[in-house]
């Protein structure tokens, strides 16, 4: 469709004899065609000048736009070199013409201005690039290469960075561009003589497209964006940058590979080395210290370019300015850069998207994400009318009025509300954007002498040695100080936060994490307030607070599926084995901090936390325990027969842990045992699944870099600690059958199989439920139960009247005698409180013992799960705080520690009585 049929607006002449002039110039325009003709030169004396000289062209061209760009993008790979300096320049008057008409004709918005403007620049640098590589061939000069690696420019690749990076290029821009070049593709002793040839292919090709001659310039480039451009060449190796940036490089330059894209050369070598530094741009935590980094830099800018003060319309720069471009992508790339490590959605380079997808992941509010695109795209458009004035690289609004008289007639408005207009919008994207770099900071309340001795000793700390995190802490200080004070026990909860904030071993990021989001200030408090043995944990482990705030954190429940899909899709994605054992354990200790947080905020109980507990360590199991078995199949081939399945005993088993709990695994494997495993390093297979279980347990205990995932206990495997660690199928049924001692059955009560093969589990499950059928009629099972309640009592005494585990009546004790209910009533569930039901519907039990038992239980877990989570131990109530008292009688349901103490006693007394009872009966 033509131009004309599709115009929308035009702008007005502001010369009325350079208007004429272009009009007599293009004598074949008319109807709306004329009047853009004559607005466009009547304000540009520059794109007067262009509509003169390609006055012939236009005329067709404006028949079909989009068709006559891609003409003229297509017909500069055809350039012969000797004329590619004019060429070029031909090419670049046309584009720029072309998409300055259907920019002021609002035929195309700023996304196709912008990316006809960058498709030029790519065809340019590629059209550059290949030929003069070709020729530093044919001299010999690249050692090794021959004709044909010219059309890969012999490896050599041009980073576009920037706007044009970003398919964003504005219309008089400079072009960033960083030269590198792949040294694998030449030998060491020919690197030297290869990056001289490719230094001497950037500084032509820079001339190519930056000298301005007779014809003009086509790009102006800045090559001031590579490594320490101050010393390094021109063009520089891939190893070279890659080093630089993994020792020094900085945020700024983080920012700036955001945008990075290959744009001309070896492309794919291009793609390689950006994949290289996605570890340096995108950071595994969230990294909110990059605020400050950015405001740092606006701030450095401003006072170079003297753009600090009050907002002034004449002569303020739209781009560094207040208010300007600059804030809009500074705002949008820090939260990029922030969040993009742990979301791939964010790692886009166009700002208008880069909005878009923050809205989208929860970071910023849609209003907000529609307010600044529009202020941005009003803004781009400013700037690049003041661009097309005289085609300067410029930024500035005009000085005078007369400057302003021009600028609202290319704008088609009037001055007055160009003025009003540009007002509104640079205060409104000032006042949207600052707030984020520079929170507004409360002043500190006066501390006298409440906690002085305590926050003196603060500086010392090795979170707060830094002069960056010292900073940014004195801004947070009072704030938290206030809060501490806010606490029911002020004292309390100032030490629990002096213990946590002595615990972290630095500060600024996790700083930088509470200034831009000060509900986790609050959080911090709440914790330090109530649960010091998770403040505690926080201090080692504070990267978890990451998890807080990426929009999820307080979502229901997701489920032992859910999580075990999400483990694996971590997993499956590092490099290797140890980045994916340390994946899993951050990913782990950040659910395991949520299931904490929801448990003392309220948001669960004791039993619902028991679950998700158990849940997260099965997810974790299930979602290693391939990753180990691939490990271990690459050196000492696949598992032989039918594979292991690993069995969950014990509280695992039973889908119940605690904040603390260790996991007690067992596991079985199907196999022939006379036979060896097939793979560079054969084992006899029970050597494979002994070593095979032992890598199971280092990857679950040992502890690395990111921590721990939990202890393991395989005591309840056959014979225990004299048992092999893995058992064959065949072992483990005879020994079950014929060996086993009654705490065994009682054990499989709650065995479960959480990982591994799956036909080997059914098989497994199909057992147990007919062994402990089998087995429950023993007559020796009360007895033996008996004594072993004997055993446990002398063995493992009660710590006190608070502990909730130990002693008669307690948590252990009614365990105990659930799984004797289930075992002698055949019962295959493994619940406690369901083995006491199945008790009780088998006649076992009565109703109101069944009921005394299960009152027992649950009060007891209950303090057991907020002792574990508090303290980490047993309860002492003197030492346990104010707000952890609360905590305590909340869960529990009593008024007073008093009263709870006398509802333990009550319970427990209840709980003996029918234990005791109920096995002298049956022996």
């Amino acid at each position: 469709m033509t131009l004309t049929a599709r115009m929308t607006r035009s702008p007005r002449p502001f010369d009325a004899e350079r208007a004429a002039g272009a009009l007599d110039a293009a004598p074949w325009a008319k109807d709306g065609l004329r009047d853009l003709i004559a607005g466009t030169a009547g304000c540009s004396p520059y794109l007067a000048g262009l509509i003169a000289a390609e006055s012939d062209w236009l005329q067709g061209a404006t028949e079909d736009p989009e068709a006559a760009l891609a003409a003229t993008l297509r017909e500069i790979p055809a350039i012969p070199f000797a004329d590619l300096g004019p060429g070029l320049r031909q090419a670049k008057r046309r584009v720029a013409l072309l998409t300055a008409l259907c920019d002021l004709a609002g035929i195309w918005p700023l996304a196709t201005v912008t990316q006809a403007l960058t498709d030029l620049a790519v065809a340019a640098v590629q059209a550059c690039i290949v030929p003069l590589v070709d020729a530093e061939i044919a001299r010999g000069k690249l050692p090794g290469l021959i004709a044909d690696d010219a059309g890969e420019a012999g490896g050599m690749v041009v980073l576009a960075m920037g706007k044009q990076g970003a398919g964003e290029l504005n219309y008089s821009s400079d072009i960033d561009l960083i030269c590198l070049f792949d040294d694998d593709r030449f030998a060491p002793e020919d690197t030297a003589a290869a990056r001289a040839a490719f230094v001497r292919v950037t500084r032509r090709m820079c001339a190519l497209l930056s000298d301005n001659t007779a014809e003009g310039y086509v790009f102006r480039t800045d090559l001031r964006l590579r490594p320490d451009a101050s010393v390094m060449p021109v063009c520089l190796s891939m190893t070279a940058a890659e080093r630089y940036y993994e020792s020094v490089g900085r945020t700024w330059e983080r920012a700036a590979y955001i945008k990075a894209a290959p744009c001309a050369g070896d492309i794919a070598a291009g793609q390689r080395f950006l994949e290289t530094l996605r570890p340096f741009v995108w950071r595994k935590h969230l990294d909110f210290a990059a605020i400050q980094d950015a405001h740092d830099m606006r701030l450095r800018i401003r006072d170079h370019k003297g753009l600090g003060g009050k907002l002034s319309l004449p002569g303020h720069d739209m781009k560094l300015g207040r208010g300007g471009i600059r804030e809009i992508e500074f705002f949008t790339q820090t939260h990029q850069l922030i969040a993009g490590g742990r979301d791939a959605s964010l790692r886009v380079r166009g700002t208008v998207e880069g909005l878009s997808r923050l809205a989208a992941a929860g970071w910023i509010p849609g209003d907000l994400r529609d307010a600044l695109t529009d202020h941005y795209i009003a803004h781009r458009t400013v700037e690049h009318r003041l661009q097309m004035i005289n085609d300067a690289q410029t930024h500035s609004l005009p000085q005078d009025d007369a400057g302003f008289d021009r600028l609202a007639a290319f704008m088609d408005t009037d001055a007055a509300s160009l003025r009003a207009d540009l007002t509104d919008r640079l205060t409104q994207v000032h006042a949207k954007t600052e707030g984020f770099f520079a929170p507004d900071v409360a002043a500190p309340p006066a501390e006298a002498d409440w906690g002085s001795t305590v926050t003196a000793r603060w500086p010392d700390y090795p979170a707060l040695r830094s002069a960056r995190a010292a900073q940014i802490f004195r801004r947070l200080r009072p704030g938290i100080l206030s809060r501490l004070a806010e606490a029911a026990k002020p004292d309390e909860a100032l030490n629990t936060f002096d213990a946590f904030l002595a615990g972290l071993p630095a500060g600024v990021q996790l700083f930088a994490l509470f200034e831009a989001n000060p509900a986790l200030t609050q959080l911090i408090v709440d914790i330090c307030a109530t649960a010091p043995a998770l403040a505690q944990y926080l201090s080692r482990n504070a990267g978890v607070l990451d998890a807080v705030i990426v929009g999820d954190f307080f979502a229901p429940w997701p489920g032992v599926t859910v999580l075990s899909q999400g483990l694996t899709d971590i997993v499956s994605q590092a490099a290797d084995y140890e980045t994916a054992m340390n994946a899993a354990r951050r990913w782990a200790r950040e659910w395991h901090f949520r299931i904490g947080v929801h448990h003392l905020r309220g948001l669960t109980d004791a039993a619902t936390a028991g679950q998700h507990y158990a849940d997260l360590a099965e997810a974790v199991i299930a979602g290693i325990w391939p990753v180990v078995v691939a490990d271990f199949a690459r050196r000492h081939g696949p598992p032989p027969g039918q594979g292991a399945t690993v069995l969950g005993m014990g509280s695992l088993g039973a889908g119940r842990l605690n904040a603390l709990s260790d996991v007690d695994l067992i596991v079985i494997y199907d196999a022939d045992i006379w036979g060896n495993s097939s793979g560079p390093r054969p084992l006899p297979v029970r050597s494979y699944y002994a070593r095979l279980t032992q890598a199971l347990v280092t990857a679950l205990s040992a502890p690395m870099a990111d921590g721990r995932l939990y202890e393991v206990d395989m005591r309840l495997r056959p014979s225990g600690k004299q048992g092999p660690v893995a058992t064959s199928w065949a072992a483990f049924r005879g020994y079950q059958q014929d060996e086993a001692w009654t705490w065994e059955h009682l054990a499989l009560t709650r065995a479960r199989p959480i990982a591994g093969a799956r036909v080997l589990a059914s098989g497994i499950e199909a057992f147990r439920r007919s062994l402990l059928k089998a087995k429950g009629r023993g007559d020796t099972v009360a007895a033996d139960v008996a004594d072993m309640r004997a055993r446990l009592a002398g063995a493992k005494p009660a710590q006190g009247v608070w502990d909730a585990k130990m002693g008669p009546g307690r948590l252990m004790d009614v365990e105990l005698t659930a799984q004797t209910a289930a075992l002698v009533t055949g019962s295959d569930l493994r619940d406690l409180s369901d083995q006491i039901a199945a008790g009780v519907a088998g006649g076992w039990l009565s109703a109101k013992d069944g009921a005394a038992l299960t009152r027992a239980a649950d009060l007891f877990w209950r303090l057991q799960s907020a002792g574990r989570l508090l303290t980490g131990g047993v309860l002492d109530p003197d030492a346990l705080g104010e707000g952890g008292r609360r905590f305590v009688l909340r869960e529990t349901g009593c008024a007073t520690m008093q009263e709870l103490e006398t509802a333990m006693t009550t319970a427990a007394a209840a709980a003996d009585s029918v234990i005791t009872r109920r096995l002298q009966d049956a022996s």
